[in-house]
């Protein structure tokens, strides 16, 4: 089995702002603190630089250097359009434990978190955050739009059910009751609000990735 390479996580707001070798020591300052930043870096001297700056420099404006993609290509992508409010999901493992949030795509301030959910998969939880993100903006009359790196999310909301191999059981019961009511939402509303393809070879990872990867 690879190694899995070390990160480190910045949290610029949360319990504790600092600099954190694990996740769980991250998330233990971040989780549940209204309006908490943090990221991942790939090494130490970029998260020492990255805390003693602006968070805004780093969150939501996490543009790959090295995209792969040819200037016309990058060209063709363009930017992302703010303001926007951008969702996410994590599972630890696939079935595992599962979480997801919504955040403000330009400043990463978190909008919105659930879980831990104890047995869910990638997929449920991007479905999940994607409907919670609609309806936090239908909520708040805003039209802005809102994007997701999930294709299988899209599709869902698109077709308004899901299709999934995961069986339903008394450990993620109260997940699927979640699920059930995103799809009644999705067939007892309307919105405006565009749903976009965060593109992650021009732009880095979404803003409201988990910085587990």
């Amino acid at each position: 089995m690879a190694k899995s390479k070390k990160k480190y996580y910045v949290v610029w707001e949360g319990y504790e702002p600092g600099i954190y070798d694990t996740w769980d020591k991250c998330k233990q300052q971040v989780q549940g603190f209204e309006g908490a930043r943090y990221k991942s870096f790939k090494s130490k001297e970029l998260a020492d630089e990255a805390y003693y700056s602006d968070s805004r420099d780093y969150i939501g404006k996490n543009v790959a250097k090295d995209t792969g993609l040819s200037k016309a290509e990058l060209a063709k992508i363009g930017q992302p359009r703010y303001p926007s409010i951008a969702v996410d999901a994590a599972c630890s493992g696939n079935p595992g434990v599962l979480e997801y949030q919504g955040v403000d795509a330009a400043s990463g301030i978190q909008l919105f978190h659930q879980g831990p959910f104890p047995r869910g998969t990638v997929n449920l939880g991007e479905f999940l955050a994607l409907v919670h993100g609609l309806a936090h903006l239908k909520k708040a009359n805003s039209k802005i739009p809102i994007y997701t790196d999930s294709r299988t999310a899209r599709a869902w909301v698109r077709n308004k059910k899901i299709k999934t191999t995961m069986v339903r059981n008394r450990s993620n019961a109260y997940l699927f009751s979640l699920v059930d009511r995103a799809v009644l939402w999705l067939k007892n509303n309307k919105w405006e609000n565009e749903i976009l393809k965060w593109e992650t070879k021009a732009w880095g990872e979404i803003p409201a990735d988990f910085g587990r990867k």
